[in-house]
């Protein structure tokens, strides 16, 4: 019996020092992944969470930039990153959801290598265009591209972003021929779009938004079913003729599998608490997004479905990156 107390006491003296770390959570500062360019969504969003998330742990968040292949560098980095909860990335659509329909091979399984823990918020993209651009709807965009066959170039933030997805369902459902030009990032693509290198790109909203607004760019439609109540001038493209057409961007935070359930449920809650904050619905609307907030699972469904969406997509229209 003494010999079985002893090693009793002896494994639970060996615990402690796990218990001691799961208790200190978090001990020191997070660093929040944004697989873009300073300036697209993903990064802006990703700072706004990282000041509240930092003011409700007590603990410094820190947002890193890691652009490349359409958010493949950034998530790669994240997938292998230790399971501990100081690793998280801000992703959307086109990385965690995009990605796995497209990528012939991706370093990492979007399923099984990351723990969903909440979703932030999601927005329409919205079609932009070069104000020497003669056009001021979708359908005389569509007649002055169809003039032009090969001719004209519409951005994206990458192969298989959301703006690059969305403009091949556009090009599928309007027969138009349009010149794919990624970029590492929507920031540098929608500079080229402003300079008049590229004709047109379909972009999230908040970077979007500000140069709408400062006359750099025309906007010629938004891509859910309704009217954004921030552009509520702005029609949605399914209005605009192509009735059904209809693309969501949406936000979320995710931590590499295997991360304590506990630190993820706490991660999910005080996120739910920042996004359904007066402060923070505010700020998200005047970029053109919609604070959602929500459950690891009710993430995960999200993500799931995304995926089969655009798997269905990318085999109609033939889209595979190698």
């Amino acid at each position: 019996m003494r010999r079985i107390a002893c090693s009793m006491i002896a494994i639970a003296f060996a615990a402690l020092p796990l218990l001691a770390h799961a208790q200190a959570w978090p001990s020191r500062p997070i660093h929040i992944v944004a697989p873009s360019t300073p300036g697209d969504a993903p990064d802006v969003i990703a700072r706004i969470v990282a000041d509240k998330l930092s003011a409700a742990l007590g603990r410094e968040v820190v947002v890193d930039n890691k652009p490349g292949a359409g958010g493949v560098v950034g998530s790669e980095f994240v997938a292998k990153a230790a399971p501990d909860g100081y690793t998280l990335i801000m992703r959307n659509a086109g990385s965690h959801g995009i990605n796995a329909a497209v990528y012939a091979k991706l370093p990492y399984d979007i399923q099984r290598d990351f723990a969903p823990v909440s979703q932030i918020a999601l927005a329409p993209n919205i079609f932009v265009i070069n104000p020497n651009v003669p056009a001021k709807t979708v359908q005389e965009f569509i007649a002055y591209a169809k003039s032009r066959p090969g001719q004209l170039g519409y951005a994206s933030g990458g192969n298989g972003s959301s703006s690059h997805m969305s403009m091949e369902l556009f090009k599928s459902m309007t027969g138009v021929d349009l010149i794919h030009v990624p970029y590492k990032g929507s920031s540098p693509a929608l500079t080229d779009v402003i300079a008049g290198h590229d004709a047109e790109m379909c972009v999230n909203m908040p970077p979007a938004v500000p140069l709408v607004k400062a006359g750099k760019l025309r906007a010629l439609a938004v891509t859910t079913l309704t009217r954004s109540p921030l552009m509520p001038d702005v029609p949605t493209v399914s209005e605009s003729g192509l009735t059904g057409y209809e693309t969501v961007a949406w936000f979320g935070v995710l931590a590499p599998a295997g991360t304590p359930k506990d630190v993820v449920n706490r991660l999910s809650a005080e996120l739910a608490k920042i996004a359904h904050s007066p402060e923070m619905r505010e700020r998200l609307v005047s970029l053109g997004a919609e604070p959602v907030g929500g459950t690891p699972d009710a993430f995960s469904a999200l993500i799931a479905r995304d995926i089969a969406k655009w798997t269905a997509l990318s085999k109609s229209v033939g889209i595979k990156i190698d």
